[in-house]
């Protein structure tokens, strides 16, 4: 066999290189037809920048086959940045992989279809160049995309949270630059780790991410502008821009619980840009109460936790407060067991479980508690005392 590949007794790349122009129009039809975003492309661009690239594969493709060798560098930069403009334009990564997966199986079946069974040899070096062809763009088409994706994203980050800083910090000089929605559902949540969110494991910090993404797009679907975030994986805020209707706040919650596979707890305050620095302490503070009370995951307002609020404030009465727990000062494992316990709901398996100790051993700190405080759990009087206790401690120094 030459060193040039014949097929039906004309060299392969002059049965492309001759038709590189005509094929390109009429492949960029074909993904019109079969890959639905393209059809929602302006004509100015399929006839141009899609068509140009298109031929462009055409022509490498065809001195893969002269040459027969990879693609070199300098031939697919064109690619890397027909993929950058793509990702720029918020096209999927799925289509523009689909439109170079259907583009060569297409091209494949027109050069094969006159082949006979004395090209053989020749088909099958074609083909693995075809495979050498989709496996460099492939690689270098989702490469180049999804670098470009990542400065997207880091700008639209360092944008967010300039915004978030700005209405945070009430910086008027700022937020002239920031285009602002006309309020905002203020969140403050607190998110649990997901079970694949080990930190001994690698794919920890991976797993938290994930968790992450799914909350910001559960979030995104209930707001027609930007959803401002700043979290990390244990929580942070989230400010959710308000239009028309004000969607419900346990919605909004539990859709961000499901995505993200996790109990949420949030603390929910509506506010103007104005109001969102007093509206987002006092959602923080609310979700601290919740916290402390061992409340369950959910959606709350300040309305839903006045008495514990109120106990938690700093007043003369906090010291005295705190006080009533300090007979446990010298035992930290009773002070610990009777926090859990109310963490829980009063269940003395899962406290067992979380302190990794027998039920049995939960009992016996608990009685002792009891009878060096005199304050009882089982009492709901003075269940109460213990929460606000408990509160009060978290609030002034021991």
């Amino acid at each position: 066999m030459s060193d040039v590949l014949i097929l039906a007794g004309c060299p392969v790349h002059e049965l492309l290189e001759r038709q590189a122009t005509s094929l390109a129009r009429q492949l960029v039809r074909v993904f019109v037809e079969e890959i639905p975003i393209y059809r929602r492309l302006p004509r100015e661009e399929l006839d141009g920048d899609i068509t140009r690239i298109t031929e462009h594969n055409l022509r490498m493709i065809c001195e893969m086959f002269r040459h027969r060798r990879p693609p070199t560098s300098a031939e697919l930069a064109p690619l890397r940045a027909s993929a950058a403009r793509r990702a720029q334009e918020r096209i999927p990564l799925e289509a523009l992989l689909a439109a170079y997966h259907l583009g060569t199986r297409w091209v494949w079946d027109r050069l094969v279809a006159t082949a006979t069974p004395a090209d053989f040899a020749v088909v099958l070096e074609m083909n693995r160049l075809i495979l050498v062809y989709a496996e460099a763009a492939t690689s270098t088409v989702c490469t180049a995309y999804l670098k470009e994706r990542e400065g997207m994203l880091s700008q639209e980050q360092h944008a967010m949270h300039a915004a978030v800083s700005a209405l945070l910090g009430g910086d008027h000089a700022a937020l002239a630059a920031v285009r602002l929605a006309p309020g905002y559902l203020v969140m403050a949540i607190a998110v649990d780790a997901h079970p694949d969110e080990k930190q001994d494991e690698p794919g920890g910090s991976i797993a938290a991410r994930r968790k992450l993404a799914r909350i910001r797009a559960a979030a995104q679907r209930y707001a027609t502008e930007q959803v401002l975030f700043v979290l990390d994986a244990t929580g942070g805020l989230v400010l959710l821009p308000r239009g028309g209707e004000t969607p419900s706040v346990t919605e909004v919650v539990e859709a961000m619980s499901r995505a993200a596979g996790v109990p949420i707890w949030a603390a929910a305050e509506q506010a103007t840009p104005a109001e969102v620095p007093a509206a987002a302490g006092v959602a923080e503070e609310v979700l601290e109460v919740v916290r402390v009370f061992g409340r369950p995951p959910g959606a709350y307002r300040l309305a839903d936790v006045l008495l514990e609020y109120q106990l938690t404030r700093p007043s003369r009465a906090t010291a005295r407060l705190a006080s009533l727990l300090d007979p446990l000062q010298g035992n930290p494992d009773l002070l610990r067991t009777l926090k859990v316990y109310l963490e829980t709901g009063l269940d003395r398996r899962r406290t067992a479980e979380l302190l990794h100790v027998h039920p049995n051993t939960v009992d016996y700190r608990l009685r002792r508690a009891v009878s060096l405080t005199g304050l009882d759990p089982a009492d709901p009087a003075q269940l109460q005392q213990i929460g606000a206790a408990l509160a009060a401690r978290r609030l002034t120094p021991r």
